[in-house]
Protein backbone atom coordinates (compact mmCIF):
# COMPACT_ATOMS: atom_id res chain seq x y z
CA UNK A 1 0.00 0.00 0.00
CA UNK A 2 1.45 3.34 -0.69
CA UNK A 3 1.31 6.19 1.71
CA UNK A 4 -1.55 7.61 3.98
CA UNK A 5 -4.60 6.40 5.37
CA UNK A 6 -6.78 5.19 2.70
CA UNK A 7 -7.71 1.89 2.50
CA UNK A 8 -10.50 1.96 -0.84
CA UNK A 9 -11.81 4.60 -3.01
CA UNK A 10 -14.96 6.18 -4.12
CA UNK A 11 -15.81 5.23 -8.23
CA UNK A 12 -18.63 8.79 -8.83
CA UNK A 13 -18.95 7.07 -12.40
CA UNK A 14 -20.35 8.15 -15.37
CA UNK A 15 -23.54 9.77 -14.15
CA UNK A 16 -25.25 11.27 -10.93
CA UNK A 17 -28.83 10.95 -11.76
CA UNK A 18 -30.49 8.10 -11.19
CA UNK A 19 -33.13 7.79 -14.03
CA UNK A 20 -30.17 7.94 -16.75
CA UNK A 21 -28.33 5.46 -14.46
CA UNK A 22 -30.79 2.97 -14.81
CA UNK A 23 -31.48 3.47 -18.74
CA UNK A 24 -27.08 3.51 -19.05
CA UNK A 25 -27.25 0.12 -17.10
CA UNK A 26 -29.32 -2.19 -19.29
CA UNK A 27 -27.08 0.07 -22.11
CA UNK A 28 -23.93 -0.94 -21.09
CA UNK A 29 -24.94 -4.35 -19.93
CA UNK A 30 -26.09 -5.07 -23.76
CA UNK A 31 -22.48 -3.12 -24.88
CA UNK A 32 -20.89 -5.84 -22.66
CA UNK A 33 -22.77 -8.72 -23.78
CA UNK A 34 -22.71 -7.61 -27.41
CA UNK A 35 -18.73 -7.34 -26.69
CA UNK A 36 -18.53 -10.74 -25.62
CA UNK A 37 -20.05 -12.19 -27.90
CA UNK A 38 -18.56 -10.38 -31.03
CA UNK A 39 -15.12 -10.83 -30.20
CA UNK A 40 -15.85 -14.55 -29.22
CA UNK A 41 -17.38 -15.23 -32.95
CA UNK A 42 -14.38 -13.75 -34.40
CA UNK A 43 -12.20 -15.64 -32.27
CA UNK A 44 -13.66 -18.92 -33.16
CA UNK A 45 -14.32 -18.03 -36.18
CA UNK A 46 -10.53 -17.60 -37.28
CA UNK A 47 -9.53 -20.85 -34.99
CA UNK A 48 -12.33 -22.96 -36.85
CA UNK A 49 -10.72 -22.00 -40.08
CA UNK A 50 -7.90 -21.47 -42.88
CA UNK A 51 -7.46 -17.92 -41.62
CA UNK A 52 -5.69 -18.80 -38.64
CA UNK A 53 -2.93 -19.12 -41.05
CA UNK A 54 -2.76 -15.94 -42.06
CA UNK A 55 -0.52 -13.69 -40.44
CA UNK A 56 -3.49 -10.82 -40.27
CA UNK A 57 -6.06 -12.96 -38.93
CA UNK A 58 -3.86 -14.61 -36.35
CA UNK A 59 -3.29 -10.82 -35.24
CA UNK A 60 -7.06 -10.06 -35.04
CA UNK A 61 -7.41 -12.79 -32.70
CA UNK A 62 -5.31 -11.77 -30.28
CA UNK A 63 -6.63 -8.48 -30.98
CA UNK A 64 -10.20 -9.59 -30.45
CA UNK A 65 -8.79 -11.20 -27.19
CA UNK A 66 -7.21 -8.15 -25.55
CA UNK A 67 -10.50 -6.20 -26.64
CA UNK A 68 -12.22 -8.94 -24.24
CA UNK A 69 -9.88 -8.78 -21.45
CA UNK A 70 -9.87 -4.86 -22.00
CA UNK A 71 -13.23 -4.29 -21.20
CA UNK A 72 -13.52 -7.20 -18.72
CA UNK A 73 -11.02 -5.03 -16.43
CA UNK A 74 -13.68 -2.35 -16.41
CA UNK A 75 -17.14 -2.90 -17.70
CA UNK A 76 -18.21 -5.65 -15.11
CA UNK A 77 -17.21 -3.48 -11.99
CA UNK A 78 -18.78 -0.51 -13.63
CA UNK A 79 -22.16 -2.21 -14.47
CA UNK A 80 -22.62 -3.97 -10.51
CA UNK A 81 -21.87 -0.16 -9.12
CA UNK A 82 -24.85 0.84 -11.25
CA UNK A 83 -26.81 -2.16 -10.05
CA UNK A 84 -26.07 -1.80 -6.64
CA UNK A 85 -25.02 1.51 -5.88
CA UNK A 86 -21.80 0.00 -4.21
CA UNK A 87 -18.92 1.73 -5.85
CA UNK A 88 -16.18 1.62 -3.37
CA UNK A 89 -12.61 0.23 -4.40
CA UNK A 90 -9.89 -1.14 -2.45
CA UNK A 91 -6.53 0.73 -2.59
CA UNK A 92 -5.11 -2.71 -3.95
CA UNK A 93 -8.50 -3.42 -6.21
CA UNK A 94 -7.66 0.27 -7.76
CA UNK A 95 -4.06 -0.05 -8.83
CA UNK A 96 -4.44 -3.75 -9.93
CA UNK A 97 -7.06 -2.34 -12.37
CA UNK A 98 -4.99 0.26 -13.29
CA UNK A 99 -2.59 -1.92 -14.20
CA UNK A 100 -4.69 -4.41 -16.21
CA UNK A 101 -6.69 -1.56 -17.93
CA UNK A 102 -2.84 -0.27 -18.86
CA UNK A 103 -1.88 -3.39 -19.55
CA UNK A 104 -4.15 -4.87 -21.71
CA UNK A 105 -4.91 -1.17 -23.20
CA UNK A 106 -1.34 -1.00 -24.52
CA UNK A 107 -0.88 -4.87 -25.94
CA UNK A 108 -4.20 -3.42 -28.37
CA UNK A 109 -2.23 -0.46 -29.37
CA UNK A 110 0.95 -2.47 -29.82
CA UNK A 111 -0.93 -5.56 -31.68
CA UNK A 112 -2.66 -2.53 -33.86
CA UNK A 113 0.61 -1.10 -35.04
CA UNK A 114 2.25 -4.84 -35.75
CA UNK A 115 -1.32 -5.22 -38.10
CA UNK A 116 -0.29 -2.21 -39.79
CA UNK A 117 3.28 -3.27 -40.61
CA UNK A 118 1.52 -6.90 -41.78
CA UNK A 119 -0.46 -5.27 -44.24
CA UNK A 120 2.47 -2.90 -45.15
CA UNK A 121 4.80 -6.32 -46.01
CA UNK A 122 1.55 -8.18 -47.44
CA UNK A 123 0.97 -5.12 -50.21
CA UNK A 124 4.32 -3.46 -50.55
CA UNK A 125 6.55 -6.31 -50.14
CA UNK A 126 4.29 -9.51 -50.94
CA UNK A 127 6.87 -11.55 -52.46
CA UNK A 128 9.07 -11.49 -49.72
CA UNK A 129 5.45 -11.42 -47.26
CA UNK A 130 5.61 -15.33 -46.29
CA UNK A 131 9.61 -15.02 -45.51
CA UNK A 132 8.87 -12.03 -42.91
CA UNK A 133 5.86 -12.43 -41.44
CA UNK A 134 6.60 -16.25 -40.68
CA UNK A 135 4.63 -17.77 -37.62
CA UNK A 136 7.83 -17.71 -35.96
CA UNK A 137 7.83 -13.86 -36.14
CA UNK A 138 4.44 -13.12 -35.87
CA UNK A 139 4.53 -15.35 -31.80
CA UNK A 140 7.99 -13.13 -31.70
CA UNK A 141 5.62 -9.68 -32.86
CA UNK A 142 2.53 -10.17 -29.98
CA UNK A 143 5.34 -11.56 -27.15
CA UNK A 144 6.57 -8.23 -27.71
CA UNK A 145 3.65 -6.19 -27.47
CA UNK A 146 2.97 -7.94 -24.73
CA UNK A 147 6.38 -7.38 -22.91
CA UNK A 148 6.15 -3.83 -23.80
CA UNK A 149 2.75 -3.35 -22.22
CA UNK A 150 4.01 -5.05 -19.14
CA UNK A 151 6.62 -2.25 -18.80
CA UNK A 152 4.66 0.48 -19.60
CA UNK A 153 1.65 -0.60 -17.09
CA UNK A 154 4.37 -1.48 -15.00
CA UNK A 155 5.95 2.15 -14.89
CA UNK A 156 2.22 3.83 -14.09
CA UNK A 157 1.86 1.56 -11.14
CA UNK A 158 5.42 1.95 -10.20
CA UNK A 159 4.57 6.09 -10.10
CA UNK A 160 0.98 5.78 -8.27
CA UNK A 161 1.83 3.55 -5.14
CA UNK A 162 4.88 5.86 -3.89
CA UNK A 163 2.67 9.18 -3.75
CA UNK A 164 0.43 9.66 -0.24
CA UNK A 165 -3.46 9.71 -0.43
CA UNK A 166 -4.61 11.28 2.55
CA UNK A 167 -7.42 13.56 1.70
CA UNK A 168 -10.35 13.04 -0.21
CA UNK A 169 -10.74 9.43 -1.88
CA UNK A 170 -13.55 10.10 -4.45
CA UNK A 171 -12.43 9.16 -7.94
CA UNK A 172 -13.79 11.47 -10.34
CA UNK A 173 -14.05 8.32 -13.00
CA UNK A 174 -15.96 5.15 -13.82
CA UNK A 175 -12.77 3.09 -13.55
CA UNK A 176 -9.21 3.57 -11.64
CA UNK A 177 -6.84 5.97 -14.29
CA UNK A 178 -3.59 7.64 -14.03
CA UNK A 179 -4.78 11.00 -13.88
CA UNK A 180 -7.79 11.08 -11.56
CA UNK A 181 -5.60 9.28 -9.07
CA UNK A 182 -2.58 11.43 -9.50
CA UNK A 183 -5.47 14.32 -8.76
CA UNK A 184 -6.11 12.99 -5.43
CA UNK A 185 -2.33 12.45 -4.67
CA UNK A 186 -1.29 14.79 -1.26
CA UNK A 187 2.02 15.91 -3.07
CA UNK A 188 2.87 18.08 -6.11
CA UNK A 189 2.46 15.73 -9.23
CA UNK A 190 2.82 18.68 -11.82
CA UNK A 191 5.74 16.99 -13.20
CA UNK A 192 4.37 13.52 -13.03
CA UNK A 193 1.70 14.46 -14.76
CA UNK A 194 3.73 16.48 -18.08
CA UNK A 195 5.81 13.20 -17.51
CA UNK A 196 2.82 10.39 -17.90
CA UNK A 197 1.70 13.23 -21.10
CA UNK A 198 5.10 13.22 -22.32
CA UNK A 199 5.16 9.38 -22.45
CA UNK A 200 1.69 8.24 -22.76
CA UNK A 201 0.21 11.26 -24.81
CA UNK A 202 2.95 11.71 -26.87
CA UNK A 203 3.53 7.88 -27.79
CA UNK A 204 -0.21 7.63 -28.74
CA UNK A 205 0.05 11.05 -31.26
CA UNK A 206 3.12 9.31 -32.83
CA UNK A 207 2.09 5.87 -33.23
CA UNK A 208 -1.15 7.28 -34.56
CA UNK A 209 0.82 9.82 -37.14
CA UNK A 210 3.17 6.90 -37.92
CA UNK A 211 0.08 4.04 -38.63
CA UNK A 212 -1.56 6.76 -40.77
CA UNK A 213 1.33 7.72 -42.77
CA UNK A 214 1.67 3.78 -43.30
CA UNK A 215 -1.45 3.56 -44.40
CA UNK A 216 -1.48 6.34 -46.95
CA UNK A 217 1.61 4.78 -48.18
CA UNK A 218 -0.16 1.52 -48.48
CA UNK A 219 -3.25 3.17 -50.25
CA UNK A 220 -1.04 5.17 -52.63
CA UNK A 221 0.76 2.04 -53.80
CA UNK A 222 -2.18 0.64 -54.53
CA UNK A 223 -2.91 2.82 -57.12
CA UNK A 224 -1.24 0.77 -59.27
CA UNK A 225 -2.29 -2.42 -58.68
CA UNK A 226 -5.49 -4.48 -60.49
CA UNK A 227 -8.81 -3.62 -59.32
CA UNK A 228 -9.47 -6.85 -57.66
CA UNK A 229 -6.31 -6.90 -55.83
CA UNK A 230 -6.86 -3.51 -55.02
CA UNK A 231 -10.38 -3.87 -53.89
CA UNK A 232 -9.30 -6.78 -51.69
CA UNK A 233 -6.31 -4.89 -50.13
CA UNK A 234 -8.72 -1.66 -49.26
CA UNK A 235 -11.52 -4.16 -47.42
CA UNK A 236 -9.28 -5.13 -44.95
CA UNK A 237 -6.86 -1.89 -44.75
CA UNK A 238 -10.15 0.02 -44.45
CA UNK A 239 -11.40 -2.50 -41.59
CA UNK A 240 -7.82 -1.56 -39.75
CA UNK A 241 -8.43 2.30 -40.71
CA UNK A 242 -11.21 2.62 -38.90
CA UNK A 243 -10.79 0.87 -35.87
CA UNK A 244 -7.08 2.77 -35.59
CA UNK A 245 -9.21 6.19 -35.47
CA UNK A 246 -11.75 4.57 -33.19
CA UNK A 247 -9.65 3.65 -30.64
CA UNK A 248 -6.67 6.13 -30.90
CA UNK A 249 -8.54 9.65 -31.14
CA UNK A 250 -10.48 9.21 -27.91
CA UNK A 251 -7.39 7.72 -26.83
CA UNK A 252 -5.13 10.94 -27.97
CA UNK A 253 -7.78 13.55 -26.12
CA UNK A 254 -7.72 11.72 -22.58
CA UNK A 255 -3.82 11.36 -22.49
CA UNK A 256 -2.23 15.39 -24.06
CA UNK A 257 -4.57 17.35 -22.05
CA UNK A 258 -3.22 18.54 -18.83
CA UNK A 259 -5.81 16.37 -16.80
CA UNK A 260 -8.17 19.41 -15.86
CA UNK A 261 -10.96 18.38 -18.00
CA UNK A 262 -11.92 15.07 -16.16
CA UNK A 263 -15.66 14.87 -17.24
CA UNK A 264 -14.43 14.75 -20.80
CA UNK A 265 -11.79 12.36 -20.00
CA UNK A 266 -15.04 9.80 -18.86
CA UNK A 267 -16.45 10.36 -22.18
CA UNK A 268 -13.58 9.85 -24.35
CA UNK A 269 -12.33 7.13 -22.00
CA UNK A 270 -15.98 5.20 -22.42
CA UNK A 271 -15.21 5.36 -26.21
CA UNK A 272 -11.92 3.07 -25.82
CA UNK A 273 -13.30 0.86 -23.58
CA UNK A 274 -16.69 0.40 -24.49
CA UNK A 275 -17.30 1.55 -28.26
CA UNK A 276 -14.59 0.56 -29.95
CA UNK A 277 -14.06 -3.29 -28.58
CA UNK A 278 -18.28 -3.53 -29.30
CA UNK A 279 -17.48 -2.14 -32.97
CA UNK A 280 -14.38 -3.91 -34.00
CA UNK A 281 -15.94 -7.42 -35.17
CA UNK A 282 -18.73 -5.70 -36.73
CA UNK A 283 -16.07 -3.21 -38.84
CA UNK A 284 -13.83 -6.69 -39.03
CA UNK A 285 -16.53 -8.59 -40.27
CA UNK A 286 -18.81 -6.75 -42.68
CA UNK A 287 -15.95 -5.24 -44.60
CA UNK A 288 -14.28 -8.32 -44.90
CA UNK A 289 -14.96 -10.70 -47.55
CA UNK A 290 -12.46 -13.72 -46.28
CA UNK A 291 -14.43 -13.59 -42.56
CA UNK A 292 -17.88 -13.26 -44.15
CA UNK A 293 -16.84 -16.48 -46.18
CA UNK A 294 -15.18 -18.05 -43.18
CA UNK A 295 -18.18 -17.24 -40.76
CA UNK A 296 -20.83 -18.97 -43.16
CA UNK A 297 -18.39 -22.25 -43.37
CA UNK A 298 -17.80 -22.67 -39.71
CA UNK A 299 -21.02 -21.88 -38.64
CA UNK A 300 -23.16 -23.01 -41.10
CA UNK A 301 -21.26 -26.29 -41.28
CA UNK A 302 -21.81 -26.29 -37.07
CA UNK A 303 -25.37 -26.33 -37.58
CA UNK A 304 -25.77 -28.59 -40.51
CA UNK A 305 -23.57 -31.20 -38.27
CA UNK A 306 -26.34 -30.18 -35.11
CA UNK A 307 -29.22 -31.03 -37.46
CA UNK A 308 -28.29 -34.51 -39.37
Amino acid sequence: MGYGNLTEFILLGLFHNEDVKAICTVLFMLCYLAILCGNLVVLLTIKGSQLSEQPMYFFLSYLSFMDVCFTSTVAPKFIIDLLVQCNTISYNGCIAQMFYAHFFGATEIFILVVMAYDRYVAICRPLYYMITMSRQVCYILVIGSVFGAFIHSLVHVLVIIRLPFCGTNEIDHYFCDIFPLLKLACADTRLLVIVIITTTGVMSILTFVALVISYIIILSILRTRSSEGRRKALSTCGSHITVVFMFFLPLIFTYVPMGDSVGDDKVFALFYTMIAPMFNPLIYTLRNTDMKNAMRKVWCQDRLLEGK
